[in-house]
C-alpha cells in the first residue's frame, strides 16, 4: 500500500497526516492535453509591432522566472493584454491547447450569470401527491424534491472569502421539517422519498479520475445535494491503547456507506490512516491509528449515495419532531442523459406528466451570484457541475453535462471566442479531458468585463493575497490586493487568470497556464505567481516626464 502525503485544502494545516490510498478498482486513463513541444515565443516576437519598453522588460522577467524556477521544460502559455484597448502586450502559445483545471469554472459561472442571471435562485421542496387531513395524516408518499440547489448547506451567506458555516449540516432539511410540522404534519402514510430526477442521473462527469471520486473536490452531481455531498468523518481516540477509535459522521445517515478499522495507540505515536476503496455498500474502508489523548481528527469525504442519505435524514429529523412515518425512504432517479454517438445531447423520451402536487415546505437558495462567489472564490468543484446542468435544463430543458455544454459553445461564440479554442467535458476543470487556449481565455474574460453583470462576476474571484484561493499566495508583494484572478491546479497543471491593475495603473486581462510540469508538490504555482507579480510590477506607461524650465 503506497503512502502519500495529503494536498487536500482541508488538510494542509495537518502535515503530520499521510494517506495511504489503496484502488480495488482500475485506474482511467487519463488524457494529456497537447500544448506543443515547449514551443517557445521570445520577447522580440511577443507583438507583431513595435513592442513596448514596459512589455519587453515583461518578457524579459518572464524568461527569467523560468529559467530560476526549473520549469522552463514545462509547456508555458500566457497571454496579457489591456483591458480597455485590448492591445496584446505578451503573448506566449497563445493558440496552442492547455488543460486548465479550474479555470475552466471561468466560462462555467460567466455562463451562468449571462443565460440565469444574478438573481436566479433554486426551490427545494417537501411536497406531496396525496392528500393532509385534519388530523395530520398524510395519505400518500412525502417527497423531498430537489432542482439542482448546490447550496443546501449549512454555510454562511454572503460568502466573504471564509468557510463559514453555522449549526448542524442538516439545518436545510431541519427547517424544511419544522416547516411541514407548522403546517400540520403529523403521519406520512407512505415513504420518504428523496427525488433528484430534475437533472439526469449521471454522477460523475466523463474524464474524472477514479481517484477523484471519494475525496470531497469529487463529490457526485445530484439534483439534492444535501451539504454539498460531502460527509464530515470526526475521530477521537479511545481511553486506551489498543481500544476502538471513536467514529462519528455528519450527516450521521452517510455512516452507512463507510467502514472502519481504526484502533487507539499509545501517547507517543502520529496519527495514522489509510483510505481504501472497496466494492459494495461499504464503499471506503478508513483504516489506521489513533494515539491516546490526541485531539479528534475531522476528515472530508464524497458521499457515495448523496440522494439516499438525503431521504433517511430527512426521515430522521421527521421522527424527532413526532411525525410518525409508515413506510421507508427510497429514492427517484432520472433516466442517464440521451446522447448522439458524438455526444451531442438529445431531448429524452416524455416522462408522463405528475399529478399537482400538495407544498408542504420550501426553501429558496440565495440568489445565483452569491453561488458564483463561493465556486469562484473556493473553487468548489460540485457547485459549477450544478450551474453548467442547470443552464442547460433552464435553456434547453436538457438538464445534462452535454446539454449545459450545448449552450455554453453558443455563448462562447457570442463572446467572440474562436470555434474549437474550448473543449470541455465538465463544468468545474476536475476533468484531464478538458482544453483550452490561453487566446480563448483572455477573450471570454474581455467580454465579461463589459456586460451588465462584469463587475458582480470579477467581484466573485479571489484576490491575491486577501482571500479565496489566493489568500496565502502573492503576500506580501506588488501583487497583494491588485490581482483578481482564478486558480487552477491539478497534477502537472497549474493556472491563473483573471484581471489585474500594475502599479502604474494599467487595467490588465491575463492568462498563465503551466501544463506538464515533473515537479512535484506545488510545482508551477511559485513561477505563476512570479509571473503575475512581475506583469503588476512592470507594465504600464511610465509616468511623463517634465522638462524643467
Amino acid at each position: 500500500m503506497k503512502r502519500v502525503a495529503s494536498s487536500l485544502r482541508d488538510w494542509r494545516r495537518a502535515k503530520w497526516l499521510t494517506l495511504a490510498l489503496a484502488f480495488v478498482l482500475p485506474t482511467a486513463p487519463v488524457a494529456q492535453a497537447q500544448a506543443g513541444s515547449g514551443t517557445r515565443v521570445s520577447p522580440a516576437t511577443a507583438a507583431k509591432k513595435s513592442v513596448r519598453p514596459d512589455a519587453a522588460r515583461f518578457g524579459t522577467r518572464v524568461e527569467e522566472v523560468l529559467q530560476q524556477s526549473g520549469a522552463e521544460n514545462a509547456n508555458w502559455g500566457i497571454v496579457v493584454l489591456d483591458r480597455d484597448t485590448d492591445e496584446i502586450l505578451y503573448e506566449r502559445s497563445p493558440d496552442h491547447f492547455f488543460t486548465p483545471a479550474s479555470n475552466a469554472k471561468i466560462f462555467t459561472t460567466a455562463l451562468a450569470l449571462a443565460t440565469l442571471g444574478p438573481n436566479y435562485r433554486f426551490r427545494t421542496t417537501l411536497e406531496s401527491n396525496g392528500a393532509l387531513d385534519g388530523n395530520g395524516r398524510l395519505a400518500g408518499d412525502l417527497i423531498l424534491m430537489g432542482r439542482g440547489d448546490p447550496d443546501l448547506s449549512n454555510r454562511k451567506f454572503p460568502y466573504a472569502g471564509k468557510n463559514e458555516r453555522e449549526g448542524p449540516v442538516e439545518r436545510p432539511l431541519a427547517e424544511l421539517a419544522d416547516a411541514a410540522v407548522a403546517k400540520g404534519l403529523r403521519e406520512v402514510a407512505g415513504d420518504v422519498v428523496a427525488d433528484d430526477s430534475y437533472l439526469p442521473y449521471d454522477p460523475y462527469p466523463a474524464g474524472w479520475s477514479v481517484g477523484d471520486l471519494f475525496f470531497e473536490f469529487g463529490a457526485p452531481i445530484s439534483a439534492i445535494a444535501l451539504n454539498e455531498n460531502i460527509v464530515a468523518i470526526a475521530v477521537e481516540p479511545g481511553a486506551r491503547a489498543g481500544e476502538a477509535a471513536i467514529f462519528r459522521a455528519e450527516p450521521a445517515a452517510a455512516l452507512e456507506s463507510f467502514a472502519w478499522e481504526i484502533t487507539t495507540s499509545a501517547a507517543d505515536n502520529q496519527p495514522d490512516f489509510a483510505v481504501v476503496r472497496q466494492p459494495g455498500l461499504a464503499f471506503l474502508l478508513l483504516r489506521g491509528t489513533i494515539p491516546v489523548g490526541h485531539k479528534p481528527i475531522r476528515l472530508e469525504f464524497a458521499m457515495t449515495a448523496p440522494v439516499e442519505t438525503a431521504a433517511k435524514t430527512l426521515k430522521q429529523l421527521l421522527e424527532a419532531r413526532g411525525v410518525r412515518v409508515a413506510g421507508g425512504t427510497r429514492v427517484q432517479h432520472a433516466p442517464p442523459p440521451w446522447t448522439t454517438a458524438s455526444g451531442e445531447p438529445l431531448t429524452p423520451p416524455d416522462a408522463p406528466a405528475k399529478p399537482a402536487a400538495l407544498v408542504l415546505a420550501e426553501r429558496v437558495s440565495p440568489p445565483l451570484i452569491e453561488s458564483v462567489r463561493l465556486t469562484n472564490k473556493a473553487s468548489q468543484n460540485l457547485h459549477a457541475e450544478l450551474l453548467l446542468r442547470t443552464v442547460g435544463r433552464e435553456k434547453l430543458g436538457i438538464g445534462s453535462t452535454a446539454g449545459g455544454l450545448k449552450v455554453e459553445r453558443e455563448f462562447l461564440r457570442s463572446a467572440g471566442v474562436a470555434e474549437g479554442a474550448v473543449v470541455l467535458t465538465d463544468g468545474s476543470g476536475l476533468s484531464r479531458d478538458d482544453l483550452v487556449t490561453p487566446r480563448a481565455m483572455v477573450t471570454l474574460l474581455r467580454y465579461a468585463w463589459r456586460q451588465p453583470w462584469g463587475r458582480e462576476f470579477v467581484s466573485t474571484l479571489p484576490v491575491a493575497g486577501m482571500d479565496g484561493t489566493l489568500e496565502d499566495r502573492m503576500t506580501r508583494t506588488a501583487a497583494s490586493g491588485l490581482i483578481e484572478a482564478k486558480t487552477g491546479a491539478i497534477e502537472h497543471v497549474r493556472a491563473l487568470t483573471g484581471y489585474a491593475t500594475s502599479l502604474h495603473g494599467e487595467s490588465l486581462v491575463f492568462a498563465i497556464f503551466c501544463n506538464q510540469n515533473p515537479q512535484k508538490g506545488p510545482g508551477g504555482t511559485p513561477a505563476v505567481d512570479a509571473i503575475a507579480t512581475a506583469m503588476v510590477e512592470t507594465l504600464g506607461p511610465a509616468a511623463p516626464q517634465h522638462k524643467k524650465k
